[in-house]
């Protein structure tokens, strides 16, 4: 049995080591846009976690003064009720000392009730504020984890032009990048 090898020519192996080279060069020009997008992602993430964070910190702040307009609220409940208790035990009072006594303590609880209720109105306002200011780091928060979706679509796409040698795939992961900088970059405005 006679084996056949085969001889390449010198053109061949010229061939074969420009293909080699210009795959070589493709995939550092490649494993250097996955850096560079792996840090841009890394930025993003960090920029998207603190908005996140600032808007929970923000979001406990106005549910806290809430929590304290409530309490308000009940106090200026209690102040009611004893002032209608005032008002009867004054009206069933036989006595005019007991009778302007208990009218007396009707007023100062009136003048205290004003007073509960402008702090309350003051809490609820502080809230809804801090809600809304909440609601403003959010919105950031979200198209930052969007654009950081994108951004790991290139860096996959990319790993997998280097995988298939396609090239193509190579114009999905840079249009990729550029959606996910250009969500990241319209984020803040």
């Amino acid at each position: 049995m006679e084996e056949e090898y085969e001889v390449p020519s010198p053109h061949e192996h010229e061939v074969e080591d420009i293909v080699e080279k210009e795959r070589d060069g493709l995939a550092q020009k490649i494993a250097l846009m996955t850096a560079v997008l792996a840090t841009i992602g890394a930025l993003i993430s960090y920029q998207s976690g603190s908005a996140q964070n600032e808007a929970m910190f923000l979001k406990n702040q106005s549910i806290l003064k809430q929590a304290e307009a409530s309490d308000q609220w009940a106090y200026y409940q209690a102040k009611s009720i004893k002032e209608q208790l005032d008002d009867a035990v004054a009206a069933l009072a036989s006595s005019e000392d007991v009778k302007s006594r208990f009218l007396a303590e009707r007023a100062r609880l009136d003048k205290e009730k004003a007073e509960v209720q402008a702090e309350a109105r003051k809490l609820q306002a502080e809230s809804r504020k801090l809600g809304e200011e909440s609601e403003a780091k959010l919105h950031p928060h979200e198209r930052l984890a969007l654009a950081l979706t994108f951004i790991q679509i290139a860096i996959a796409l990319a790993a997998i032009t280097v995988l298939t040698k396609r090239r193509w795939l190579l114009w999905g992961s840079v249009a990729s990048a550029a959606v996910g900088v250009v969500v990241a970059a319209m984020a803040f405005f």
